[in-house]
């Protein structure tokens, strides 16, 4: 095991990869879905980059800020909208959801990963931001 992984808790090597991957895939078919969709462009512009206002938790402490980004850029919440989209046959919670996920598959894809309560810059996916010196 990678003694790095170890003390950060991320993925390293072809795990943090395919991890990456993932979110590239998942942020290009939500695309593609939304364009089949025929989603309206302007509601996915306004709207793709709402989950980054729960960087604004960080405010109050980077527990908080961890827990509260973690809740805006986790599968659970848009996954659940995408099937109430579906089953309620609701176009406005289906492009939510489409658009939320295309939100996180992206952030995955350039390493934003979830969040520690360690800090901003402590994710699952590696150390993001400037390294202390």
């Amino acid at each position: 095991m990678d003694d790095r992984a170890t003390e950060t808790g991320a993925a390293t090597g072809g795990v943090n990869t395919l991890l990456r991957l993932e979110g590239l895939t998942l942020f290009a078919g939500m695309v593609m879905l939304y364009w089949a969709w025929d989603g309206s462009w302007l509601v996915f512009a306004l709207l793709f980059f709402v989950p980054d206002l729960s960087f604004l938790a960080y405010l109050a402490d980077a527990r908080s800020g961890a827990m509260v980004y973690n809740a805006a850029h986790s599968y659970m919440a848009p996954v659940t909208l995408l099937t109430l989209g579906f089953g309620l046959a609701s176009p406005l919670t289906l492009s939510i959801a489409l658009i939320w996920l295309a939100h996180i598959g992206i952030d995955r894809a350039l390493g934003y990963g979830l969040k520690y309560s360690a800090g901003f810059g402590f994710t699952h996916l590696g150390r993001i931001g400037r390294k202390e010196v």
